[in-house]
């Protein structure tokens, strides 16, 4: 049976807005309906799997709340509170950008059934796909994908990821080369306890773009997780990303978008 949107929806509520949600928390307390996550490098996340019904002051009183936790923690640098287009949330908006923060894109809440992406997608004479897990490979794929986005090379995103695999929490990494140069990348994360795995980190350098390479990465992932299990894929995709995930079967389910807040710098 092929979900509809709506058991897209719901599936994607009752397994993922849990703690299955982040994985790599180094820590994670509630607040009301909130969970407040911190995760390395000084990073929190604010996320629940709704606010419980509250009105517009409960829910001023929640970002309040969340922000008194992450303020008092000088190691905490930036925030975010990720937000759901379909959720019942009156005045989250006004209170996060009064409380500091500020909304990012937005993006589409993808899902889809795995068997259904997993399928042959030809590729471009020259052009291969594999599994990377060794440190210069990891280096060089996360280097590429700098390069995609217009950022500087990271050492540190290279480090994020290469601790991630050192966890073994089942994340995959995969790349396209053409020619032995890497030209398009993504990650497979299955998530534990639940039927999904995410496709998260596509990118692809601009001369590669529009030649199928990333969907044939996509189906590659589907095959993965399938192998592992995992029944349903999930992604949150920009308006570049979209369209190709639902040339590959998924569904836009709702929409995500991001509020940051940064801790101010202090003047001299």
């Amino acid at each position: 049976m092929i979900l509809d949107r709506a058991g897209l929806l719901a599936a994607y509520d009752d397994q993922l807005r849990t703690d299955a949600e982040t994985p790599g928390a180094i820590s994670v307390e509630r607040l009301g309906p909130l969970r407040l996550v911190v995760f390395a490098g000084g990073r929190g996340f604010v996320t629940y799997r709704d606010l419980g019904g509250a009105d517009r002051a409960g829910i001023r009183a929640l970002v309040a709340g969340a922000l008194d936790h992450y303020s008092v923690r000088p190691d905490i640098s930036r925030v975010e509170w990720k937000t759901r287009g379909h959720d019942a949330a009156p005045g989250l908006h006004d209170a996060l950008v009064e409380a500091g923060f500020v909304p990012e894109e937005t993006e589409s809440i993808m899902i889809g059934e795995a068997r259904l992406l997993a399928v042959d997608v030809p590729l471009p004479d020259g052009v291969t796909l594999r599994r990377v897990t060794d440190e210069h490979d990891v280096r060089a794929m996360s280097a590429m994908a700098d390069e995609a986005f217009g950022d500087p090379v990271s050492r540190q995103r290279a480090d994020d990821i290469l601790a991630r695999l050192a966890r073994r929490d089942g994340m995959e990494l995969w790349v396209a080369e053409d020619a032995g140069r890497m030209v398009s990348a993504g990650r497979l994360e299955p998530v534990a306890g639940s039927d999904f795995a995410g496709v998260w980190g596509g990118a692809t350098l601009e001369p590669w773009r529009g030649r199928g390479i990333y969907r044939a990465l996509t189906a590659a992932r589907a095959r993965s997780a399938l192998a592992l299990g995992k029944t349903l894929i999930h992604s949150d995709s920009t308006e570049f990303s979209r369209p190709i995930l639902e040339r590959s079967g998924l569904t836009k389910v709702s929409t995500t978008t991001p509020y940051i807040w940064k801790r101010p710098t202090r003047q001299s």
